[in-house]
This record gives C-alpha cells, sequence and structure tokens, in this order.
C-alpha cells in the first residue's frame, strides 16, 4: 500500500468536509470531476473503499471516516498555518530594535512624526543592544552599527556620524577655555560601548586629531551608553565627545555648547536591516523607505556640520 498524492488528500479532505463533491470541487477551484478522480486515486492507492457512490449521491464509507478524522486534523493545522502567516502579513504592527542611544537621541522624535502621519499603523520601538535574530523574535527592522551588519541577509547603510566636544553652557561658564587643548584639562565624560562594537572616538583619539598630548586623569567618568554621557553633559558634569546625529537638537537649543568645532569622524556607519516578510506587511516598504531617507538626511546634515566646523 502506497500513501495517496498530497493532491488527492486534498480532494478527500475538503470533501468529508463539506460533505458534496460540487461544494469540496468550489472550494477548491476546480471542477467536479477532478475531485471525483483524485477520491479514485485515494482508493487505489490506499486499497479501501473511501467513499459509497449511490447514483449522484456520494458519502464517506466506515473506512472513510475513520480515515478523515486522522487526516483532517492534520489538514486543519496547515489552515491554521496559513491563516496565521496570512495575519502576520496583513499585521498593522511594525516592530524596529534599535541601540537604545541612538533610538532615545536621534529614531523617537523622528517616529512620532512618521507615526501621525500613518494613523492606524502601530509601531513598536524595542531598544536594545543585543542583535536579534529578526525571524525568530518577530522583529521587522533592526538598526545598528559597523560591522553587525554582516549578521543580516538585507541591509543598508544610514549615515557615518561625527563627534565633536560639546558641554553645558554652566559647565563653561566655571572652566571656561580659552583653547581646544584646555578641554583636556576639564572633567572628560567618557563612552565605551560594548566590546563586540567598535568604540567611538575616545578622548586620546580626539586630543591626536589637534596635536595635543593626552594624559588620563583621576575622577574621570566612563559611561557605557552615548545617550546617557549626553545627558549628563547637560547636566554640567563635564565635556563628552557627542555625536551630531544624537546632540544636534540639544545644541540648537543652546543646552550644549561647542566651543571649538573640532569633529572627529566615527570609523563605521549606522544601518539598517529588515526581515523579508516585513516589506509584505502594510506600510512596511514605506517604512524601511523612510528610515533610509532619514539616513540620508542625516548623513547630509552631518557631513555639512563637519565642512563648516572643518
Amino acid at each position: 500500500m502506497k500513501a495517496p498524492s498530497l493532491r488527492a488528500l486534498e480532494a478527500f479532505e475538503a470533501f468529508g468536509r463539506v460533505g458534496s463533491v460540487t461544494k469540496a470541487a468550489a472550494e477548491l477551484g476546480v471542477s467536479a470531476g477532478a475531485v471525483s478522480q483524485q477520491l479514485r486515486k485515494a482508493e487505489e492507492a490506499l486499497g479501501i473503499n473511501l467513499v459509497e457512490r449511490r447514483g449522484r449521491t456520494v458519502a464517506l464509507t466506515n473506512w472513510g471516516r475513520r480515515y478523515h478524522e486522522m487526516i483532517s486534523k492534520s489538514f486543519a493545522g496547515f489552515r491554521e498555518a496559513q491563516e496565521a502567516i496570512e495575519r502576520m502579513r496583513m499585521s498593522s504592527v511594525l516592530t524596529i530594535s534599535c541601540l537604545p542611544s541612538l533610538a532615545s537621541k536621534w529614531l523617537t522624535p523622528a517616529l512620532f512624526d512618521w507615526q501621525s502621519r500613518h494613523a492606524g499603523t502601530t509601531v513598536n520601538l524595542l531598544a536594545r543592544e543585543i542583535e536579534p535574530d529578526l525571524t525568530a523574535e518577530e522583529v521587522d527592522f533592526r538598526i545598528s552599527y559597523g560591522g553587525k551588519s554582516q549578521n543580516y541577509d538585507q541591509y543598508a547603510e544610514l549615515f557615518t556620524d561625527w563627534v565633536v566636544p560639546a558641554c553645558s553652557p554652566e559647565f563653561l561658564a566655571r572652566h571656561p577655555v580659552k583653547e581646544p587643548g584646555a578641554i583636556l584639562a576639564t572633567t572628560l565624560l567618557g563612552i565605551a560601548w560594548a566590546r563586540d562594537h567598535r568604540q567611538p572616538p575616545t578622548w586620546n583619539e580626539w586630543a591626536a586629531s589637534i596635536g595635543e598630548p593626552y594624559r588620563k586623569r583621576e575622577g574621570e567618568v566612563l559611561l557605557s551608553l552615548s545617550s546617557a554621557a549626553i545627558d549628563a553633559a547637560i547636566q554640567g558634569r563635564g565635556f563628552v565627545l557627542a555625536q551630531w546625529s544624537m546632540a544636534a537638537a540639544d545644541i540648537r537649543a543652546g543646552r550644549l555648547v561647542v566651543p571649538f568645532e573640532r569633529p572627529l569622524r566615527l570609523a563605521e556607519p549606522y544601518f539598517v536591516a529588515w526581515e523579508r516578510s516585513a516589506l509584505e506587511k502594510p506600510l512596511g516598504s514605506k517604512l524601511r523607505s523612510w528610515i533610509g531617507s532619514l539616513g540620508q538626511e542625516q548623513n547630509g546634515a552631518t557631513l555639512h556640520w563637519s565642512k563648516t566646523f572643518a
């Protein structure tokens, strides 16, 4: 005895469920003759009568009812899986995973504007350092940095950032500096990302860029989040090498000042990666395009800023 073909099983399952060859044919999008032919093929493969024919009436035999009970569970599972995939594809929820500092200082303010223009769509923003498994964790987009792009099949670069020494107006009033090198004698707020990321420019590198020696001083504070370091600088705790993408709004608002315009470029770009199925969701492609245009806008603004400061 050999197993019936999937097409024969599909016809038999549909017939047993709806109770009519005509209705089964309509559901499967084939002719009634094609369903009858597949029923016969299933019987030939199994070597038993699954249906009994009485004139124009066709009904399940005892063997047919038992066999249908057993295979119908599998077909119900297939239908549930198909419906689940369709719900996911048509879902109005889009999930973005983003590095925490970039999420809070760069993405979130702009995301509110995008959300207001696309009412009815829910955007779930996850601020996470760890790179997600897009498929397993049902994440549509990931915004991250540098070589982590190699973790993903589909990705695009967004922008390459710059840093500049910045502090609060109050801190500068208490610790006036007359030349760039004098910044190194004040309280410096350092940033140390997770080890699996290439580090942002350090005070040592910035000192070298302006031709000044760097001597590590006691009392320096090292923070793991760029956003936390920027916030500490706003609170008057010292100078920070602030990324333009994250500090531009605070600089424009006067919460931070840049006494000397000596920028330093980050070594690697930020990028956006996406799960292929995300583009099949309503507005999924639009959201990806918007993130890309936001990155291009930031890249243009950062380049203009760096040339202005050069």
